[in-house]
């Protein structure tokens, strides 16, 4: 899963690059021509740069149109890649999925990351490994707690799409961040309240797949 996952990555970092050197491109042809970005990675919007590139001459034109045939097969790869690790997410971990906010894509970086979430002792230790588990620091003999930067970074970063999404949709999510944020919380700090619950949302998650697996293996 965490080839698959990284692989996908990589063309998507490379489409990024070929679409900012073909938005350069038609600037040079003309300089009131600027697609969007986004747009370049749907088939439509390639479609219509190509077709207008077709009445174009000369080496940045031929150029720009090189990039538009290598974007034609980045995106059927990348989109290739993406159905193939939607299909194998909802085999491997429906329970992961059916989180709110956790898109198949989200779902694969966990558990590329995770590599195998028996290997946690429990939810805090997996709190500790994905930098959810908060820091504590004492000042004026008061106790509180910080951001952790430790941890992996990758798995921190799935998370953290996951609670921004559930902040505007899931209704616990938004409860929790609204009685934090009466309590005298900032933003940032009920945001990372909700990573931590979350943390464990996942954990519980990724057990049942787990025990799913290995009961129907056996």
């Amino acid at each position: 899963m965490r080839l698959l996952v990284d692989h996908r990555e990589d063309l998507v970092a490379e489409r990024t690059r070929i679409i900012s050197r073909l938005r350069w491109h038609l600037h040079e042809l003309d300089p009131s021509w600027q697609p969007s970005a986004r747009g370049l990675d749907r088939p439509r919007a390639v479609n219509e740069t190509a077709a207008r590139l077709d009445r174009q001459s000369g080496v940045v034109a031929r150029l720009a149109r090189d990039l538009v045939e290598r974007l034609r097969i980045l995106n059927a790869q990348i989109n290739a890649l993406a159905d193939e690790i939607t299909a194998l997410v909802e085999k491997l971990a429906p329970s992961l999925v059916a989180i709110c906010g956790c898109g198949p894509l989200t779902a694969a970086k966990i558990l590329g990351e995770t590599a195998g979430v028996t290997r946690f002792r429990s939810n805090d230790a997996y709190a500790r490994h994905n930098g959810t588990a908060p820091l504590p620091v004492w000042s004026s003999n008061r106790s509180r707690h910080r951001l952790s930067r430790r941890g992996n970074r990758q798995l921190n970063a799935a998370l953290h799409r996951i609670a921004l999404t559930q902040a505007h949709y899931h209704p616990g999510a938004r409860a929790l961040i609204a009685r934090r944020r009466a309590n005298g919380d900032g933003g940032l700090e009920a945001l990372r309240v909700l990573k931590r619950r979350l943390s464990d949302v996942v954990y519980h998650a990724l057990l049942t797949d787990a025990h799913g697996l290995a009961t129907a293996s056996s």
